[in-house]
Order: structure tokens, then sequence, then C-alpha cells
């Protein structure tokens, strides 16, 4: 009497069981993607934000050489300032730089990014006149190669960053006014490791910047400090890409990042005149306000699924430092070593310049 009904049961649980399997597998199979998007967001693409942070240091550390350049290159071991050095290196009406630089940055871990270190090598040719009284104008191309490693998400790239820029000063006395305004082009090629071969992807980057500086001049003798303020605004691209090959390739939104920064501090330097040649020790510290940073966030796409990414951010405040050694071999050529560090809350640099000048 009681096993009819228990069979019925039983026949019946089957039969539902096997209708919702048979759902469910013609649910999968015609609907695939609402299964893939509710199981499989898209990778993060840390490469996008280390390279759209690259572009905003390297177009400010050109910013700066160019400023430095463009305050020191024409009046420095002169008489204008009264520091008492030969007439023989008067200021001159044309010069031109050559410089070789390398860069080595590190980011640590912050909210949406992993931390990543960075290398670069470049080359800097620039020349400049005296166009009037006072009044110095320059131009130089950087040419410069990074690369990126983000070792923790197994992802790396490399940067091309071209730079163009124009840099001026006007001397009154013991001021200095001096500006520089640089663009670049950059050519990124990024990487993703995956356990089916790399994911690969090529896009373009571009950065814009401007600099303004107002510094003081004071002669001790021989030696010399010249405060300095300094307000700096540097604005980076990426376009929009998509990776090839390797699993789960993704596709990436544009991205912009802009900085605006406020500097201020002080150079200090010495020299000696050595028969008709100058060896000349300098050093400097900035405190550094980054102001206004924006870092919109950007899409990173897998489908019909989606995330977001964060810019790299600077911390707000932090401080700039280096030194400088220089030796003037005759009122012509000057070759002179720079370090420039840059050091920040999960951020630092350390950059070293070596050039050659040539005035006449």
């Amino acid at each position: 009497m009681i096993a009819p009904p228990l069979a019925a049961k039983r026949t019946a649980s089957a039969s539902t069981l096997s209708r919702a399997a048979a759902i469910g597998a013609f649910t999968a199979a015609t609907f695939p993607c609402a299964a893939y998007a509710q199981f499989a967001p898209p990778t993060p693409l840390y490469t996008t934000s280390s390279a759209g942070a690259a572009q905003l240091d390297l177009g400010s550390n050109f910013l700066q050489r160019l400023g430095r350049a463009a305050a020191t290159g024409y009046a420095a071991r002169d008489n204008s300032a009264g520091g008492g050095a030969s007439t023989d290196f008067a200021a001159p009406v044309y010069r031109s730089w050559f410089e070789g630089y390398g860069t080595s940055a590190r980011t640590d871990a912050q909210p949406g990014f992993v931390g990543d270190k960075r290398s670069t090598a470049g080359g800097v040719a620039g020349i400049g006149m005296t166009v009037a009284p006072g009044f110095n104008l320059g131009i130089a191309v950087d040419q410069s190669h990074t690369n990126v490693d983000v070792p923790l998400a197994l992802q790396s790239a490399k940067l091309d960053l071209t730079q163009l820029g124009v840099n001026g000063s006007y001397v009154s006395g013991p001021w200095t006014v001096a500006f520089a305004v640089v663009h670049g082009f950059a050519s990124i090629d990024a990487k993703r490791a995956t356990f089916s071969g790399p994911a690969l992807s090529s896009y373009r980057g571009a950065i814009d910047g401007a600099l303004g500086e107002l510094s003081y001049y004071q002669a001790l003798g021989q030696s010399r400090i010249v405060p300095k303020v300094a307000i700096e605004y540097v604005v980076a691209r990426t376009n929009a890409f998509s990776e090839t090959g390797g699993f789960e390739p993704v596709s990436v939104a544009e991205s912009n990042a802009q900085r605006a920064r406020f500097m201020l501090g002080a150079e200090a330097g010495h020299y000696w005149i050595v028969g008709s040649q100058i060896i000349d020790v300098s050093g400097y510290g900035k405190f550094v306000d980054n102001f206004s940073q924006s870092m919109p966030p950007y899409l990173v796409s897998l489908g019909a699924n989606s995330i977001l990414m964060q810019g790299v951010r600077e911390s707000q405040y932090g401080a700039d430092a280096g030194a400088g050694l220089s030796w003037s071999m005759n009122r012509t050529a000057r070759l002179y070593a720079n370090y420039d560090g840059k050091f920040r809350d999960g951020f630092h640099s350390h950059q070293g310049t070596v050039g050659l000048e040539f005035k006449w």
C-alpha cells in the first residue's frame, strides 16, 4: 500500500532533476556570457597605471632639468652675480648641451595598485642662445627607454618616450625667472603572464607639462645660497587598447592623469678657481606639495564584464634633494654630473646625470 506512492515520488523527483539539469545545460550552452559574467571578472591590468605614472615622472624630470639649464646655463660662473669669477667666463651668446641619465624608481602598494619598479635610461641634446640682454631661450629633445615591472601581478611593460622641450630665463641682477614647457609622445608595449602564454598589448601615450621658477642668487665670496620657488603642472594620457593572445585578453579604455605641485627650497654651492679652470660643488633641498592630483579610474573589460582601475598617486607632501659637481675646463667646455632624489611616502626615485656643455 505504501510502495506505489513512494515510487511515484521517486519518479517525480528524478524527472524534476532531469528537467532541471536539461534546463541548466541549455541555459549554459545558450547563454554562456551570463555564467561567464558571474564567475570570471577581468584581470586587473596594473601596467597601464604604471605607464601613466612613469610618463608623469619622466615629464617632471625633464621639466626640472630644463629649468636648471635655463636658470644656470648662462649666468653660472660669470661676474654678474658678484662672485669674483674671472671675466674670461663672461656669459656667452650660444650654448649647447648633451646629457645621459639613468633613473631608478619604486612605488609601494596602495589602494587599487600592487606596486611596481621602474628603471629608465635616456639622453638629452639641447641648444640655446641669448636673444636679448639677460633673456635666454633654448630647445631640447629627450629620448628615453623605461622598463616597468609589476612582479606581484606577473606583468611588465616597456615605454619609449620622446620629449620636446623649450626653456627660457630672464636674469636681472640676483633675480632669475625661468620657465620650461614640454610635449612628449610614447610607445608602450605591455605583457601579462597567463597559463596559456603571454597576453600582449601595444598602445600610445602622451604628456604635456610646464614649469615656472623664481630664484635669488645670494653671493658669499666664492660661495652662494640660492633660494628658489617653483610651480609645475604635468598631464599624461594613454590610448585605449586591447590585448592579444594569452588567456582571457582584456580591453582597456583611455586613461588620463594630472598633477600640479608647488616646490620651495634652496641651493648652496661653492667654487674654486684653478688657473683658467673652475671646480664647483653644490647641493639642494626642496619641500614638495602635490596640491592637486587627478587620476580618474579607467575601465578594464572582458566581454560583458568590466572593472574600474585607479591611477597611481603620490603622497601630497614630500621632499626632493640632490647634489652636483661641475668642472669648467675652459671658457668653452664644461663637464658636470648631478644626482637628483625624490622622496615620498610610498615612493622614491634616484637619478644620475652626466653632461657636457659648450658655450661660445
